[in-house]
């Protein structure tokens, strides 16, 4: 598939699937004929996890750092797997961080819901 489809598939636009190839995100992209980009289903699935690792907040450098690994192939599943879960135990640690933010709000909505309904009570 060309650029503009393989745009519309994973929903990020042509400039920055460009730009990913520029700095080693998207390794080997064929080539066809005319010299124009081809991109297949693996690449697909790539920048879908590429996407998940960002929308998670791992950092660029860290997700290049994967992406090289990824490269040098199944000799590097130790240290990919050492990334993956440092960054799920960050996530975990931001989750548990959230949800108690999360609680303290809800008790403060709480508290102004028993504020409001015991004013309306008094009128």
């Amino acid at each position: 598939m060309n650029i503009k489809q393989f745009s519309e598939a994973v929903d990020i636009s042509a400039h920055t699937i460009r730009y990913y190839e520029k700095i080693g995100l998207l390794k080997n992209i064929r080539r066809n004929s005319s010299g124009h980009r081809s991109f297949t289903h693996k690449d697909i699935e790539w920048i879908h996890f590429v996407k998940r690792l960002k929308d998670t907040a791992m950092p660029l450098e860290i997700i290049h750092e994967y992406a090289d690994f990824r490269a040098q192939g199944d000799t590097t599943n130790e240290h990919r797997m050492k990334i993956l879960e440092s960054h799920a135990k960050c996530l975990k640690d931001k989750i548990e961080q959230e949800s108690g933010h999360l609680k303290r709000l809800e008790e403060k909505i709480e508290y102004y819901r028993r504020v409001l309904q015991e004013n309306s009570c008094l009128t």
